[in-house]
């Protein structure tokens, strides 16, 4: 019999994270989640809360206890992943953090960026900027994401990033980025579009709950992406999800301010070989589109 892991999750309360707590459960692994204490992990988790922000709540937190692998879904700024990197020094054999395709918002590639495109160990660190403020953690989420993974770059446990594509699929997504296409194109509404928008990457929820299950047992370290093969415009977007709404045409209004959703006007594409080289097989996003948006008109019935 494999032995059982014991792995902590922090955070993990919500899409595909609660999706994974559920997957490691049911491999038998002994799981414990960590978070504010607004929600309950599912049946067979144990429930640690604490402020990850707080240093000394999260050290009296843990305790004595070590950990195979720690799963960190919500590190997003440097701060959170130098108190991480202190608190989590000798406790555990593998890290495993949940980062984003943002991290390359300053990359405008003709071709899909492979990981190499931001190197961590180059990324400036400034923890005095006001990681604190919500409002501007959310309006630098890239960048914060970019300095946490080049503050646990130096940690003295292995350390993977997940770089994650856009994520759609699920009755449960909580973004509300494929309701903006189904609500504009049931009722007419014009879809605001650059001249010229560019395909990106993206990667259905369950796949994305596989990929990181599959990592938290690898242990290959450093950033990878994670992302379906296959780019998409945005107006194949639209016309897939057309498709299933009796095949209305959607109507688009080309401007050159604020775009909807998933309307770039960069290449928005990520290079998957690094991760298939190590194993893992990806879908395709043609293939399992037209089910995502499904699942998003199943859940508005």
């Amino acid at each position: 019999m494999t032995k059982a892991r014991e792995v902590l999750v922090i955070g993990g309360n919500r899409y595909f994270g609660k999706r994974l707590i559920g997957r490691l459960l049911a491999a038998g692994d002994r799981v414990t989640v960590l978070n504010r204490g607004s929600v309950t992990p599912p049946p067979g988790a144990e429930h640690l809360v604490a402020d990850r922000d707080d240093e000394r709540a999260l050290t009296e937190a843990i305790g004595t206890r070590a950990f195979d692998v720690v799963l960190d879904q919500v590190c997003y700024t440097p701060r959170q992943a130098a108190i991480a990197r202190r608190v989590f020094a000798g406790r555990t054999g593998r890290y495993v953090m949940t980062s984003t395709v943002e991290v390359y918002e300053h990359e405008d590639s003709p071709v899909p960026v492979p990981e190499s495109a931001v190197d961590p160990s180059s990324v400036a660190v400034d923890p005095e900027l006001p990681w604190d403020d919500p409002e501007f953690t959310e309006a630098h989420y890239g960048e914060g994401k970019r300095q946490a993974e080049a503050v646990l770059t130096g940690a003295d446990f292995p350390v993977a990033t997940v770089r994650v594509a856009h994520v759609l699929g699920g009755a449960d997504d909580f973004t509300g980025r494929l309701d903006h296409y189904v609500d504009r194109i049931r009722t007419g509404a014009p879809i605001a579009v650059p001249p010229m928008a560019q395909p990106a990457t993206y990667i259905h929820v369950e796949e994305i709950t596989d990929f990181v299950f599959w990592a938290v047992g690898e242990d290959f370290t450093g950033p990878v992406n994670a992302a379906s093969h296959g780019e998409l415009t945005v107006r194949e977007l639209c016309e897939t999800v057309a498709a299933r709404l009796d095949g209305r045409t959607p109507v688009f209004e080309v401007t050159d301010g604020a775009a909807s959703p998933f309307a770039f006007r960069r290449r928005y594409a990520m290079d998957n070989s690094r991760a298939e080289r190590l194993g893992f097989a990806f879908g395709d996003v043609r293939e399992w589109l037209p089910k995502a948006v499904s699942e998003t008109l199943g859940k508005e019935g």
